[in-house]
C-alpha cells in the first residue's frame, strides 16, 4: 500500500511540475497563443483554403480533421519538451540517477499532455461551431468526446517515441516539425485518402490520428459509437505500440546518451 501512495504521489507531482514547466507560468501568454490562437490559425488556413479549391459544401471534412490534428501539438512537442526540457536545464541526470520508478515518471507526464490535447481539441470545435457553421446536432457528443480521448492518447505515444531522440539530439524540435506537418497530410486532415497513392494510404494507417480523425468525421455525420468502435480500438492500439517502442527505445538511447555526454546540454 505504501508503494502504491509514493508511486501515485509521484505521478501527480510530475505530471503537474513537469507540465507547468513547459509553459514557464511566469508568461501564461505563451499558454493562452498556445491553446486559442493556435487552433484557430491552423483551422482558419486549411478550412477556407480546402473549401477554396473543393467548394464550400466540404468544410466539414476540413473542420473535423484540423480541430483532431491539434491534438499532434500536445502529444508530438509536448511530450518531447517534457523530455528535452528535463536535459535542457540539466535536470535529466537526477531522472536517470533517482530510485523512482521511472515508468510512472513518464506516464505522469504523458497523463498532462493527453489532458492538454483533448482540452486543444475541444476548443478547435469550439472555434468550428461559432465562427464556421458547424452542425452538431446530429453528433453522439459522448462518443466524440471518447474519440477526442483516444486520438490524443495515441498522439502522445508517438510522441513519447520521438521524445527519446531528444537523448540524442540537439535538433530534435526539426524532427518534430518534419512529422506534425506530415500528419496533416499522411492522416487525411486535409486530403483524401482514397485519393492519394496505395504506398501514401498504406503509410496512414500505421499513424496516429488516421481512425481518429476518420471516426469523428462518421460521427458528425450522425454514425453511432457501435460503429466506429473497431476504427477507435485500432487507434488507441497504434498509440499503445508507438508508446511502448518509445519507452523501450529510452532506455537504449540513456545508454547511448551516457556514452555520447549528451545528457546535459546547455
Amino acid at each position: 500500500m505504501k508503494t502504491f501512495t509514493n508511486n501515485l504521489r509521484l505521478f501527480w507531482q510530475g505530471a503537474t511540475l513537469s507540465y507547468i514547466a513547459l509553459f514557464h507560468w511566469m508568461r501564461p501568454s505563451q499558454y493562452v497563443a498556445s491553446k486559442i490562437l493556435m487552433p484557430l490559425a491552423q483551422m482558419y488556413f486549411f478550412v477556407y483554403l480546402g473549401t477554396f479549391a473543393t467548394g464550400p459544401g466540404n468544410s466539414t471534412f476540413y473542420i473535423v480533421g484540423n480541430a483532431l490534428q491539434i491534438a499532434a501539438v500536445s502529444g508530438i512537442y509536448g511530450m518531447t519538451m517534457s523530455i528535452g526540457g528535463d536535459r535542457d536545464s540539466g535536470t535529466l541526470a537526477y531522472i536517470f540517477g533517482t530510485p523512482a520508478n521511472r515508468l510512472v515518471v513518464f506516464l505522469g507526464r504523458a497523463f498532462m499532455n493527453i489532458m492538454d490535447g483533448a482540452l486543444g481539441v475541444v476548443i478547435a470545435f469550439m472555434w468550428g461551431v461559432i465562427l464556421m457553421g458547424l452542425d452538431l446536432s446530429n453528433t453522439d457528443i459522448p462518443a466524440l468526446a471518447l474519440t477526442i480521448l483516444i486520438t490524443t492518447i495515441s498522439t502522445c505515444g508517438l510522441g513519447l517515441l520521438l521524445g527519446c531522440l531528444a537523448l540524442i539530439t540537439v535538433n530534435v524540435m526539426f524532427v518534430n516539425n518534419f512529422v506534425y506537418f506530415l500528419l496533416l497530410i499522411f492522416s487525411g486532415a486535409n486530403v483524401q485518402l482514397s485519393q492519394m497513392p496505395a504506398w501514401v494510404q498504406s503509410i496512414s494507417y500505421w499513424l496516429p490520428l488516421t481512425r481518429g480523425i476518420a471516426a469523428a468525421r462518421l460521427l458528425v455525420d450522425g454514425a453511432s459509437l457501435s460503429r466506429v468502435s473497431w476504427l477507435l480500438m485500432g487507434e488507441l492500439g497504434i498509440g499503445l505500440l508507438y508508446g511502448v517502442l518509445g519507452y523501450l527505445l529510452f532506455s537504449v538511447f540513456e545508454v547511448v546518451a551516457k556514452r555520447r555526454g549528451t545528457l546535459e546540454v546547455f
